[in-house]
């Protein structure tokens, strides 16, 4: 099995990380795959070009084999959309089951992205919960794919809706960059090296 892990990493941080490897372990993936956004298209775009997240994406997994970059939205004109991600990654790997990794939120808001009941002819989705996370009601459809045994995610290429609970560390890439425009110290937040390159091209400031 094979994770999908996406976000804007606007900067890369120590909870995105942190969830990744819990994720990784938890599934026994192959590999998980990190896709930084471009143009993401439900929420404001990054203040960060893309290329500098890409850059601090890459310093901070530059020791984790099993972590890779996928660059692929970044290469794609117009707004980052998961179907096409899932469609291109399907033709690579398709006899691999493909598990899509989102947080409760997200999921919240599943009904407005793009083609979102055809997600699930390309991959599982797992969202990603914590203790009190607020949950919309199930619709049918939902609840159709609904499974309890990870164990079938294995077994299925794709199709399934699993609800999975980790450490989930309450660190914000939206505090860091709040924290780093008023001058305060955003160490032990994130690595040190990304911080290093925060400074050097000065972002955030």
């Amino acid at each position: 099995m094979i994770g999908i892990f996406g976000g804007t990493f606007d900067p890369i941080h120590y909870g995105h990380l942190r969830s990744a490897l819990e994720l990784k372990e938890l599934f026994e993936l192959e590999h998980i795959r990190l896709i930084p956004c471009a143009q993401p298209v439900h929420r404001n775009l990054p203040t960060t070009s893309a290329e500098q997240r890409l850059e601090m994406l890459q310093i901070a997994v530059k020791n984790q084999s099993d972590f890779i970059i996928d660059a692929q939205e970044l290469q794609r004109a117009g707004g980052s959309f998961t179907f096409d991600t899932l469609t291109a990654l399907r033709l690579v790997y398709p006899e691999t089951p493909l598990l899509l990794f989102i947080g409760s939120d997200a999921f919240n808001d599943l009904t407005k992205w793009f083609r979102w009941r055809e997600l699930f002819d390309l991959a599982h989705i797992v969202v990603i919960t914590r203790p009190n996370a607020a949950l919309n009601s199930l619709s049918e459809f939902f609840k159709l794919r609904l499974i309890n045994d990870k164990q079938i995610l294995r077994n299925q290429l794709a199709g399934c809706l699993f609800f999975q609970q980790i450490t989930q560390l309450a660190i914000s890439a939206t505090a860091i960059r709040g924290m780093i425009a008023a001058q305060q110290n955003p160490r032990f937040l994130l690595p040190d090296a990304v911080i290093d390159y925060i400074y050097q091209h000065q972002l955030y400031f």
